[in-house]
């Protein structure tokens, strides 16, 4: 039973090792970023454009939003 258990806390700790070294450190980028990046990338490569995002809309105040 000893045995049992130790393969199953260790093959436990491996996929929460594994699941935990997923991922970006640095903080997600909007929409709008992203597609200025894709720009950016694209003319850096010699790669047809794509079109030139939209700036995002100023996010205007709800009164519930101090409740989130």
């Amino acid at each position: 039973m000893t045995g049992s258990r130790i393969l199953v806390t260790l093959t436990l700790l491996a996929a929460l090792a594994s699941v935990t070294a997923c991922g970006r450190k640095a903080g997600l980028d909007t929409p709008y970023e992203a597609a200025v990046q894709a720009r950016k990338d694209a003319e850096k490569a010699h790669q047809p454009v794509p079109p030139e995002p939209d700036k995002p809309v100023v996010d205007k105040k709800f009164i519930l939003d101090p409740l989130i």
